[in-house]
């Protein structure tokens, strides 16, 4: 039984500082960016943080996967909260707990109180699922993922720019400006989210306990599943090269921060290349072979890497250039993945952005905590590509899922829910 109430519907077309129709696209590629850019301007600094707080490196390391495994759980409550009380006030609320969340991490006492910080700025996380379900609330699957592209591109200027820019900033004013950094952007897409993003969710749910109780529906869906799988493990490839470069850079490469934040930019400017790929040819291609092609080119950039390494590479570009490669492959899955995911069931596509994202950041959590323990002096960087390798072959695994999937069950539903 689906339980709905009519709401009066907005202008369909964005219009920029207007909050009577839907957020423009610049609104939705900054509300998604903010959550990666908390994730990873800071990296450079993390063997420096370490030092700060007399912490071991696998503890301060926590800072990623602990943050990626709390937007896990933040995830599965921010789509239900979503599809029942509407977009932009579960957004706005989540922008000011990250707001007050990142003072605390800049004036924590000691590494307890700033790890406890830390979780709680993963509300932030809202802005990834949200911006993905109100285009899902506007267009169908094919523009979806075209959509999903262009503002994933734009997101990726963040990881770009975040790891240079925190190693700069690290360099002159120490860790604690880096979120100084991210509380000043984090006010400014408050102010931009209130002023621009209008409602786009006009069915919502009568209850949330009605929402929860919709997650069967998408559990009992195989082609869910399967998108699902295909997104996380091959996000996992870039969660566990987060977790682990940092450490390989310092240790093995030798850079200082601010070489390491710029080397740093190679992922995302492979990530945003891949992201316009899918925005361009996704509709032209079909997502599912667009993830192929996604989950294979990361595949050689991991195996690129391992052997330049074998072959005695010491240089940064051993790690970072094939690191490119991993980027691409992401872009090209991640959109299209997220955007199958949530036109299986598009009457649920906040939940399903919730749930898959917590899938996604959850197997990421994981894996980014594999390389702080499996990392140890003289094992160069074959713990981390060896984590990656694994991740990104069971992306291909599950990707072949999906198109057997595709071959043997009905066409994606458009507007209601169909069975598989």
């Amino acid at each position: 039984m689906q339980f709905h109430i009519a709401v009066r519907p907005l202008r369909r077309s964005p219009q920029f500082l207007d909050r009577k129709s839907p957020p423009h696209v610049v609104t939705l590629m900054l509300m998604a960016g903010i959550a990666t850019l908390a994730m990873n301007i800071f990296l450079p600094s993390l063997p420096r943080m370490a030092q700060w707080f007399g912490t071991e490196y696998s503890v301060i390391q926590l800072t990623v996967s602990g943050y990626m495994a709390m937007t896990g759980v933040v995830q599965l409550m921010i789509g239900p909260l979503s599809d029942r009380f509407g977009r932009r006030p579960v957004m706005i609320a989540c922008l000011a707990v990250f707001l007050l969340a990142t003072l605390g991490c800049i004036y924590a006492p000691g590494i307890e109180t700033f790890l406890a910080c830390r979780l709680l700025q993963a509300g932030v996380a809202s802005g990834l699922v949200l911006s993905r379900a109100v285009v899902r609330d506007m267009v169908s699957p094919d523009k979806a993922a075209s959509l999903i592209g262009y503002i994933t591109m734009g997101m990726a200027v963040m990881p770009m720019v975040g790891p240079t820019l925190g190693g700069a900033l690290e360099q002159l004013a120490g860790w604690q400006s880096n979120f100084w950094a991210l509380f000043v952007f984090g006010a400014l897409v408050l102010g931009l989210t209130w002023a621009d993003m209008g409602e786009t969710n006009h069915t919502r749910s009568s209850s949330l306990g009605a929402q929860f109780r919709a997650y069967p529906e998408l559990f009992r869906s195989r082609r869910f599943w399967g998108y699902s799988l295909t997104t996380a493990f091959g996000a996992g490839t870039f969660y566990a090269f987060l977790g682990g470069a940092p450490w390989v850079a310092d240790h093995v490469l030798g850079l200082e921060p601010i070489e390491l934040g710029y080397w740093f930019g190679c992922v995302p400017l492979g990530f945003m290349a891949g992201n316009f790929l899918s925005g361009a040819y996704s509709s032209r291609v079909g997502i599912n072979r667009m993830i192929a092609y996604g989950a294979l080119c990361s595949t050689f950039g991991i195996v690129l890497s391992a052997a330049l390494f074998l072959a005695g590479g010491t240089h940064a570009a051993t790690l970072f250039g094939p690191a490119i490669f991993v980027g691409l492959g992401n872009g090209l899955l991640m959109s299209n993945g997220t955007a199958g995911s949530l036109s299986v069931r598009p009457h649920l596509a906040g939940s399903a952005a919730g749930l898959a994202g917590a899938l996604m950041v959850g197997g990421g959590a994981v894996l980014a905590s594999l390389p702080g323990a499996l990392l140890r002096p003289g094992w160069g960087a074959y713990p981390l590509l060896g984590v990656m390798l694994g991740a990104s072959l069971l992306s291909i695994l599950t990707t072949l899922y999906v198109m057997w999937i595709a071959r043997n069950a009905p066409p994606l539903p458009e507007d209601a829910p169909q069975p598989l």
